[in-house]
């Protein structure tokens, strides 16, 4: 087994190779989460050490960020064939770690902790908490964690994840007078769709160069990025999908709603849309997580899986430290 580092997260297919492994039995990480986190860390590389372990291949892995931007250079090929990817992990300093590990290599994530706490360390958080968030579906995950001293956190909110099969997607339903549901086709829907997340959201990260970047990076694709328009133009909700074409899975990673409009309806109109337009590419079904209170754990949604005629799942993450 190989351990490839990186300063930021350069192995990008690398990580949604084994993301779309694992989704089907999983349900946990689709190959648009790393994409969506990537987006995130823009210009802050230093700060996201990453690594990815493969089972065999070069001395560094292809399938770096710019494969995946349509029309780039792929400035981390140019390499030996890699093996499959086993592993790989994510730590955004000063200590917030996510990682997927193949069910069938239990044992390296004791390797990946030990990776985490080192990388911690020299990037001066030594004795800090390491927040971890795992699915309730990896008992092994789970069970690293408990070797290494981590304790869960309860008593917070979690999240739940319905979802849906898309064989008869639900109509659209009526949106108030005015509003529109269309893609973004200029750079001021760039600037609009970023804005409306900022101001959904409270936060600053999102900027539009951010969303523009994420835009030429696989497996974005526009059709499943609908905003919902008001009649003075302004983007007053939205619904950014990802399409696995492998799975038949689309989801939904984010979805807000300008305070200015909601209660309204747009955000429940753009969703369906998005559905619908899943539906029309050939998914078969959908997640879609949401945050909710309760006494488990808290962040990313861990999804149960089920067939696609399957009722919605329910399930939550635990959150270690």
């Amino acid at each position: 087994m190989q351990r490839h580092e990186y300063t930021g997260p350069v192995a990008l297919r690398a990580m949604q190779s084994l993301a779309g492994h694992l989704f089907p039995d999983s349900g946990y990480r689709h190959i648009g989460d790393p994409t969506w986190a990537w987006c995130l860390a823009l210009d802050r590389e230093d700060g996201n050490p990453t690594a990815v372990w493969t089972n065999g291949g070069g001395d560094r892995v292809r399938g770096g960020v710019r494969d995946g931007i349509r029309g780039g250079d792929a400035h981390a090929a140019g390499c030996p064939a890699p093996g499959r990817t086993t592993v790989w992990a994510w730590l955004e300093l000063p200590g917030s770690l996510q990682f997927q590990v193949d069910p069938a290599h239990p044992e390296l994530a004791d390797e990946v902790l030990a990776w985490a706490v080192g990388r911690a360390a020299a990037g001066r958080t030594a004795g800090g908490a390491l927040s971890v968030e795992v699915a309730e579906t990896k008992p092994h995950l789970m069970a690293a964690l408990e070797r290494h001293g981590r304790t869960r956190r309860d008593g917070e909110p979690f999240m739940l994840c319905p979802g849906r099969s898309l064989a008869e997607p639900p109509d659209a339903p009526a949106l108030p007078a005015g509003y529109r549901i269309r893609a973004q086709h200029s750079p001021a829907d760039v600037a609009g769709r970023a804005a409306a997340h900022r101001a959904a959201f409270g936060s600053k990260r999102v900027t539009t160069e951010r969303h523009a970047r994420m835009r030429e990076t696989w497996p974005y694709r526009a059709e499943f990025d609908l905003v919902a328009v008001s009649p003075a133009g302004e983007v007053a909700a939205y619904c950014q999908g990802w399409y696995d074409a492998a799975n038949g899975v689309g989801a939904f990673e984010p979805v807000g709603t300008h305070p200015e409009h909601r209660r309204r309806g747009p955000a429940r109109a753009v969703c369906l849309a998005v559905l619908r337009a899943f539906a029309a590419a050939g998914a078969r079904r959908t997640p879609r997580p949401r945050r909710a209170p309760g006494k488990q754990g808290t962040g990313h949604p861990a999804r149960r899986p089920h067939p696609p005629a399957a009722p919605p799942g329910r399930t939550r993450p635990d959150h270690y430290c």
